[in-house]
């Protein structure tokens, strides 16, 4: 009894990490084979009396074994993500773009037509790894587009990793039939997605959210659904997002390559697509219902640091009206990430250079995509190419020559946690660590967010007790994320530019306050959680997925029946605070942007 309880425990076990893994059934159904088989057998050897220490030996090798070789045979295949969740969606109607003729498919309800995977530019691949991203190709026929595109490369954690991350992490795990295999991910990955409502009038043309997806420049894809946009849709936008180069292919430097590119670029890979898949929408968005003269660009972290960019390259004006940045910009005077000199992105270039050994850019085009994107570089910030990024950004604002016509941005009340959670911090290692970014000024830092100070929560309460990796944390969310809101806001004040300001701190079962907890609730996608967010929740969500749309529209968020939110001007400092009850709140990083200030002075 006692052996037939210890196998069926592991046939348990083994068949949970078969589902984490993402195996495909056959893979269940041959580890619950091997379980009966194992039971079965001994039974069978007692019978015979010839079960002995040998025989019990030689079962538990064969066991694992079949168990071993059927978790690596029957492992997840790679395949692109299905534009919709209902299995076997309607078709919609036939479109047409310069490209060709075209087919989406419909949402559960008919609600909304996603048409996915849309190539916006050609594969950069082979020689046109490293280059502008160049005109896409035709086809022929009608050609249907209900599949995302694939992931740009990347690396990436193991199918198992990634599923205990969700249950640890997100606590939003699913079993499910249907997901056993893992996304494609892919050098050739210039696609887009449209979301677009059904309900229009036939010659009614709607304001256009183009979304940029976060990810620190290095990880990230179009299909995550935290920001689909089936929901704004649905309240009278058409959604736009879409993969771009990330990591070495992105923003790799090299003066040979910016010797060889006709516009004298290097760099800024990434940026390029960005910029590129904007162009595409502007010429393009009129046959799926959108307005080229009602764009709005947005996007979080990363994201939110390229539609900054976006904000001041010389390539878009004229692209966009308005912009919403969540949780970043680089337009501090020497912007903490996401941003590099010339220099030290050449540098880096060179360092990638060395390390496959190859002396051109040229030859390093020649290294498989699944190597190169293993390089131990850092290649996670934008740089000065002098095309599509031409002086600091600060001074294109100082210039009056930023393209947004109004800003809805802000940031969460724990953005930097989730980075620090490694990070060990104590009193005597304080200042240290807060030098790693602050330099001279650490002490300066350290004196406003001390070691020791209680520290406030999400609703600006503090704590009865404090501590240093609770200050490291404050003092970090104000550096690395919300100082460059506080910045963009001065700019727009003096420029004269509406700016409305947010400050995230509703808390919840899954990602509550912390870096992109608001993304399921400002695009709609809190109902891809079951259980994890309540009635409270979801009002939240409505109200900031209207004020999102509302932006959208009329560059002002504001309408019948929400809470008024402030424009930001020399007498209004205030933030529009995102809990159960929102209101008008002061921002509680002050002081500690003063200290940033003179830091950035010294520059």
């Amino acid at each position: 009894m006692t052996f037939s309880i210890i196998v069926v425990l592991i046939g348990i076990l083994y068949i949970g990490v078969l589902e984490l893994s993402k195996n495909i059934i056959a893979g269940w159904i041959i580890g619950l084979l091997a379980v009966v088989a194992m039971i079965a057998a001994r039974l069978i050897l007692i019978q015979k009396r010839k079960y002995n220490k040998k025989t019990a030996t030689l079962m538990w090798v064969v066991f694992i074994l079949v168990l071993l070789c059927n978790l690596k045979l029957t492992a997840p295949p790679y395949k692109l993500v299905p534009a919709v969740d209902n299995r076997n969606p309607d078709v919609t109607e036939v479109i047409s773009i310069a490209q060709g003729d075209l087919t989406g498919v419909y949402n559960k309800d008919h609600s909304v037509k996603v048409y996915a995977g849309i190539p916006y530019a050609a594969a950069p691949v082979g020689e046109l790894r490293f280059k502008e991203p160049q005109a896409p190709e035709s086809w022929d026929g009608v050609r249907a587009f209900d599949h995302f595109g694939p992931m740009a490369m990347q690396t990436g954690s193991s199918a198992l990793y990634d599923s205990l991350s969700h249950i640890l992490g997100w606590h939003d795990y699913q079993i499910q039939f249907g997901d056993e295999y893992l996304q494609k991910v892919s050098e050739d990955c210039l696609y887009l997605n449209v979301f677009s409502p059904e309900d229009r009038a036939e010659d009614e043309l709607l304001p256009v959210i183009f979304y940029i997806h976060g990810g620190s420049l290095t990880t990230g894809n179009s299909s995550y659904s935290e920001y689909r946009g089936e929901d704004l849709a649905k309240k009278g936008v058409v959604f736009v997002n879409f993969a771009y180069r990330l990591g070495v292919f992105g923003y790799y430097t090299a003066d040979d390559l910016k010797a060889e590119s006709p516009n004298g670029t290097t760099g800024n890979y990434g940026l390029l697509d960005q910029i590129a898949a904007l162009k595409w929408v502007y010429d393009n968005i009129e046959a799926f219902g959108g307005d080229k003269s009602r764009i709005t660009i947005a996007g979080e972290s990363a994201g939110s640091s390229s539609v900054n960019a976006l904000c001041v390259s010389p390539l878009t004006e004229g692209l966009f009206n308005y912009a919403i940045a969540e949780s970043s910009s680089i337009l501090a005077k020497v912007p903490f990430h996401t941003f590099r000199s010339y220099e030290d992105a050449v540098e880096t270039g060179a360092e990638v250079r060395d390390e496959f050994n190859v002396a051109s850019s040229a030859e390093l085009r020649n290294i498989p995509a699944e190597e190169l994107v293993k390089t131990k570089t850092q290649n996670s910030s934008m740089t000065i190419d002098g095309y599509s990024i031409i002086e600091q950004p600060y001074l294109t604002y100082e210039k009056g020559k930023n393209h947004e016509k109004a800003l809805l941005h802000g940031f969460n009340a724990k953005e930097a946690d989730a980075f620090l959670l490694g990070t060990k911090a104590t009193k005597e290692n304080y200042v240290e660590l807060l030098a790693e970014d602050m330099e001279d000024y650490a002490e300066e830092m350290a004196a406003v967010v001390h070691a020791d100070m209680p520290q406030r929560d999400q609703h600006f309460i503090v704590d009865a007790l404090g501590d240093a990796k609770g200050a490291l944390n404050t003092a970090y969310s104000a550096m690395w994320f919300s100082y460059s809101h506080h910045v963009w806001n001065r700019y727009m004040v003096e420029l004269g530019l509406p700016s409305y300001e947010y400050y995230f701190t509703k808390t919840n079962n899954m990602l509550s306050n912390y870096h992109a907890g608001e993304l399921p609730y400002a695009y709609g996608n809190l109902w891809r959680h079951p259980g994890l967010y309540d009635e409270e929740d979801y009002k939240l969500s409505e109200i900031m997925q209207t004020y999102w749309t509302n932006f959208a529209k009329t560059g002002d968020p504001n309408g019948e029946g929400l809470p008024k939110w402030v424009m930001r001007d020399e007498n209004n400092t205030k933030l529009m605070n995102f809990d159960v009850d929102l209101d008008m709140v002061e921002d509680p990083n002050e002081e500690i942007y003063k200290v940033i200030d003179r830091y950035m002075d010294s520059k």
